[in-house]
């Protein structure tokens, strides 16, 4: 049995503690199960290639790192991707079971979220969901602080407007 290389035993310690929050945020912005297991795969096939770049940055925590690579590699899947429409209602029955836990009262949420632009979704999920800073967010997204800040003020009017009645784009 071969004896696995310090930068495996990294990798795999990196899919354990960080796939679900990957795979959680590949879904909320590609919509789609299957391509959000293919996007997290993709992910980690990037990290373990620029494994030996991470090492050399200076202050980026590993999940801030990862969280980055996963949006770049969604931003790649959503070029690539022929126009087609995806029922929310169903996107959220494709999930693998007990990957993203939706209760029904907060399932019209979980829609909203995901009709939400890009721009807006994304340091939403970051921030919240993930529970990343507001200077991790920055940093995952490559924007501002300040930006993210803006950003999250207009993604939680957008929900609340939505739920109580009005249209959830903006």
């Amino acid at each position: 049995m071969e004896q696995q290389s310090p930068n495996e035993r990294r990798l795999e310690d990196w899919m354990r503690t960080y796939g679900t929050a990957i795979l959680r945020t590949c879904f909320v912005i590609l919509s789609d199960a299957r391509e959000a297991e293919d996007a997290m795969q993709d992910t980690f096939l990037r990290a373990w290639r620029a494994m030996d770049t991470f090492e050399q940055r200076n202050g980026a925590s590993v999940k801030t790192w990862l969280m980055r690579i996963a949006i770049n590699v969604c931003r790649d899947y959503q070029r690539k991707r022929w126009f087609r429409h995806i029922d929310m209602r169903h996107a959220l029955e494709d999930l693998p079971q007990g990957m993203m836990t939706v209760l029904p009262e907060d399932r019209e949420l979980m829609l909203d979220i995901l009709r939400l632009p890009d721009d807006l979704k994304k340091p939403l999920i970051l921030y919240y969901y993930q529970d990343m800073n507001l200077q991790e967010t920055a940093d995952a997204l490559g924007i501002s602080k300040s930006t993210v800040h803006t950003r999250l003020k207009k993604a939680e009017q957008a929900l609340k407007l939505s739920l109580t009645g009005g249209d959830c784009y903006v």
